[in-house]
């Protein structure tokens, strides 16, 4: 059986992480994003055609329904979609201070673009034949959909609203037998935190995760292997925190 994955946010940090599990899981890929880097195309010309990327750039409408149907007509089919596309402010700042335009940015691809991604794929997944894998969307929010970051509040808002288009979606799509689900990553090691590594270092040491370490994109991607398989049966709409334990509220 073929089963068809589309990762958007593929090229890199969590999206690769997640790529590189399911290309092990036997999943043809289509990866999705703005630019080929090096590192995808290593694992594009070992993966023997089942490995392909997509330019989509998710904060356009048009451009997610050309990269939808290019992802049919190369692949035929769409059994998973990992909707891992996002970005963070291009500048921190308080939310007294911040702007309309930071805001446009990072809403209209974190939040929109994932919504409109959804209901594009999830509408090819309605009306293909079905085979023997039972069609999935995974959406990765954050953390921050639940933690207050007052100098990055529109980051903090899209991923909130994210929860709610797994909710939405998974409430609509059952009756079609595809499930939606979310992963909460925590503080993940990535080039997105590069930044902040400093003040995530001290944090950990100083306690604010049960499990003190950072976590990896591999450790995202286990979690997607898991809601991604034939185990996950009787389960819609369901969060899975990979956090290292920060959701857990202590005295």
């Amino acid at each position: 059986m073929n089963k068809v994955a589309v990762v958007s946010g593929g090229t890199r940090g969590i999206g690769l992480g997640i790529v590189k599990e399911l290309y092990s899981e036997g999943f043809s890929i289509a990866c999705l994003g703005r630019t080929l880097n090096n590192k995808l195309a290593e694992l594009i010309e070992s993966s023997d055609g089942k490995i392909k990327f997509i330019p989509v750039d998710i904060g356009s409408i048009d451009k997610i329904k050309n990269g939808v149907e290019k992802i049919v007509e190369e692949f035929g089919r769409i059994d998973l979609l990992v909707n891992c596309a996002g970005v963070a402010p291009k500048e921190r700042n308080d939310i007294l201070k911040s702007t309309p335009e930071s805001f446009d940015f990072v809403m209209n691809i974190n939040l929109k673009g994932t919504y409109f991604m959804t209901q594009t794929v999830a509408n090819v997944m309605i009306n293909q034949d079905k085979n023997d894998f039972i069609p999935k969307i995974i959406n990765i929010s954050s953390m921050s959909a639940y933690t207050s970051s007052i100098n990055r509040g529109e980051y903090c808002i899209s991923k909130a609203g994210i929860s709610m288009v797994t909710i939405l979606f998974a409430d609509r799509l059952a009756e079609y037998g595809i499930f939606v689900y979310e992963v909460r990553p925590g503080i993940i090691k990535t080039d997105m935190t590069a930044t902040v590594t400093d003040k995530y270092d001290k944090l950990i040491e100083g306690g604010i995760l049960p499990i003190k370490r950072w976590g990896y994109p591999e450790d995202i991607a286990g979690a997607v292997s898991l809601l991604s398989s034939p185990k996950m049966m009787y389960s819609t709409g369901e969060v899975i925190n990979v956090d290292g334990g920060y959701h857990i509220r202590r005295l």
